[in-house]
């Protein structure tokens, strides 16, 4: 039986949470199974596991089913999934693919420049940029990142500009949306009015979800950046990351790599240390392709079409947020 793309969507969205719950699964999507070591052209729902473990050590419930709703399932070790946060000159300009940082954090990577009310950005992730939520907006930004020696004021390339907050598991993320006191306080006014004694409280609706791991810095001489990545060379464009598809990125500790888009739809847990995680959905994941200071690469597939930007990953597997999820997010472009 062949199974369509749409099918298997439909089915990971009805089952992804409960998947997710099983103990040890650290992420969902849709890829090729693999059988006897070797990729067949057969989709299924992909469960990325901390461990391999034999099916007598866990209980039925534990277990994940050959198929669910006739589509099969695969299980791959993946290990626990870390943003890359971690070891390399100074750059002026400054091209993609080298170390950046937030003062206060290691190192991570410039991703790419993006354009933004006719002014130029960095863009990289929240946790390289942003310090994973614990920065203000004006921040120095170094180049190189502390970790590779970059000192304030000396090697301040940008400023921070603006950051898409993660929602961490138990956590709180921002603030009440404004909108939401609005209507609060004229539903207040009007049973005012009425005589009314029952009052409002306007609530936060909280997500533990997110889409992306991104932020934008705004250099402070454009002249010291340079619109083109450090091996790839310029940008052509943006492109929707496809399952099976050829990628590449330049990052601050690996260098120029190149993978493969082995899943996609992934919901994903993401470890940033000091028992802080956070749930990602609607990723590409890619095999070993970075390591800790890769954050914040920009990923691009064979025409240098931008698909998406790195942000975590494990010994085995790349983590990579959807471009049209950053720059919708942002609400940036390319240059």
């Amino acid at each position: 039986m062949t199974i369509s793309l749409d099918d298997a969507r439909r089915v990971l969205s009805e089952v992804r949470q409960e998947l997710l719950s099983k103990p040890n699964v650290v992420a969902t999507g849709i890829g090729y199974k693999i059988t006897k070591g070797k990729q067949t052209e057969e989709l299924a729902l992909i469960c990325s596991v901390e461990t391999k473990q034999s099916k007598k050590s866990l209980t039925v419930k534990e277990l994940i089913p050959a198929t669910i709703q006739n589509i099969p399932t695969d299980v791959y070790p993946t290990g626990i999934i870390h943003a890359l946060q971690d070891p390399t000159g100074r750059f002026r300009p400054a091209p993609g693919g080298v170390s950046i940082g937030h003062k206060d954090i290691t190192a991570g990577t410039l991703g790419c420049l993006v354009k933004k009310n006719n002014k130029v950005f960095i863009l990289s992730n929240n946790h390289v940029l942003a310090n994973s939520n614990n920065a203000d907006i004006g921040d120095p930004i170094l180049q190189p990142g502390p970790y590779d020696g970059g000192q304030f004021p000396q090697d301040r390339i940008a400023q921070l500009s603006e950051f898409v907050p993660i929602e961490f598991e138990g956590g709180s993320g921002p603030g009440l949306c404004s909108c939401g006191s609005t209507a609060a306080a004229i539903l207040n006014l009007l049973a005012a009015l009425i005589g009314s004694k029952t009052r409002l409280q306007p609530t936060r609706i909280r997500t533990t979800e997110n889409l992306v791991d991104c932020a934008i810095a705004e250099p402070l001489n454009p002249d010291d950046v340079k619109n083109e990545i450090l091996k790839i060379g310029t940008i052509s464009g943006t492109a929707e990351g496809t399952l099976g598809m050829s990628i590449k990125k330049s990052g601050r500790t690996t260098g120029l790599t190149a993978g493969t888009i082995l899943q996609i739809d992934v919901t994903v847990k993401v470890s940033y240390g000091s028992n802080k995680v956070a749930t990602f959905v609607d990723q590409l994941m890619a095999g070993n392709m970075s390591q800790g200071g890769d954050s914040g690469s920009a990923v691009l597939n064979e025409k240098n079409q931008l698909v998406g930007l790195l942000f975590a990953g494990s010994n085995t597997s790349t983590v990579i947020n959807r471009i049209q999820n950053v720059f919708q997010a942002l609400q940036v472009t390319l240059p």
